[in-house]
Order: structure tokens, then sequence, then C-alpha cells
């Protein structure tokens, strides 16, 4: 499904980053604190899945934020965490991957976007918070190259659009010897 487009070759390889680390949560984590510093894991992946279960109504059936409303606020991870994020990783993955996807226009919060707009939004997001989930559960925190490059080259024009609307904390000063990962958690407001 991915085959030729690196787009969605990113897209796919977050989503399986993410949900490595979502199987790997044992039970008595995910109440355990985050790097995101008002959630905890299970907060942490139940924004992610609320965030994969968006996509197939807002980009493959064309509704709007408003009629979507708050259809996914609470809680939407259920009993089994990750069984619910292997459905909506499943969902989001194939409707990114459907025949002109990528080329709709998709209502979004803040205003209209492309769908690769919003598609890469959700691989950064994903890349990033793969890290926290990691650092919370004592995974590998190491991201894939491929990803981090990709991360990287999104948020680097508007660091401080992304902390004012909320959705990162403001930059922080990296260290002076810091690697590619350690400045792009810190230009999204972690401290590694």
């Amino acid at each position: 499904m991915t085959a030729g487009n690196p787009l969605l070759t990113r897209h796919t390889e977050a989503l399986d980053l993410f949900g490595d680390r979502v199987h790997a949560v044992r039970d008595d984590q995910w109440n355990a604190p985050t790097p995101c510093t008002d959630w905890s894991v299970r907060d942490l992946v139940n924004h992610l899945v609320g965030e994969q279960l968006w996509v197939p109504p807002l980009l493959r059936d064309g509704a709007t934020v408003e009629e979507i409303a708050d259809t996914y606020d609470g809680d939407v991870l259920g009993s089994d965490p990750a069984a619910s994020w292997d459905a909506s990783a499943r969902a989001c993955r194939e409707t990114f991957a459907a025949p002109g996807a990528l080329e709709r226009v998709v209502p979004l919060s803040y205003g209209l976007a492309a769908g690769t707009f919003y598609c890469a939004q959700l691989v950064t997001d994903l890349t990033v918070h793969s890290w926290d989930l990691a650092r919370a559960i004592g995974a590998d925190e190491r991201l894939p190259d491929e990803l981090l490059a990709f991360a990287a080259r999104e948020v680097a024009p508007y660091p401080a659009d992304l902390a004012q609307a909320g959705l990162f904390a403001a930059p922080v000063e990296p260290p002076p010897e810091a690697d590619g990962q350690t400045r792009l958690l810190c230009l999204l407001g972690r401290e590694p």
C-alpha cells in the first residue's frame, strides 16, 4: 500500500514505531508519568489513538470538525489499550493509503489543509510521542534516522507556532554537542 510513496512509507514507519512501544507497556506502567507533563502513559496513548480515529471521518468521509465534535473525547482505549491502538492505526493507515487520499483537502481545527500536510503532521506527532512513550516506560529511546530527519524538516520552519498553539511545549536550548535527535526534542520542548 505504501510502495513508491515516501510520505506513506514514513507514516507506516511512525505508526509501527509508536505501536511497538504501546505493545511494550506493562500493566503496571499505564499510570506512569511521561515527558508530556499533564499526561500519564495511558493519557498519551489515548491522545494518539484519538488522533488516528479522526483520520477516516475527516479524510475519507469529508466530515467537518464540528460534525465530529466530541466523538473522540474522553477515554477511547477501553479495557485493551493495545487493541484499541492497533484498530485505530490500521484504519488510519488504510485511509491515507486509499487512492487520492493525499490529494484531498482536509478541514482541520485551524482551517483547510492538504492531505499530505495532515499526514506529515501525524508522522511528526507519532515520532516525537514515540520518544515520550519510550522514555516513560524505559524502552529504547532512539528514533530511526529517516523519521528523525523527516520530523526535523517538518517542524523546523514553525516551532514557535506549535508551542503557541499548545501542540508542543516551548523550545528549550539544546546542549552545544547535541545530536539531531536531541536538537529535535529540544525544539519541541523536551529535555532529553
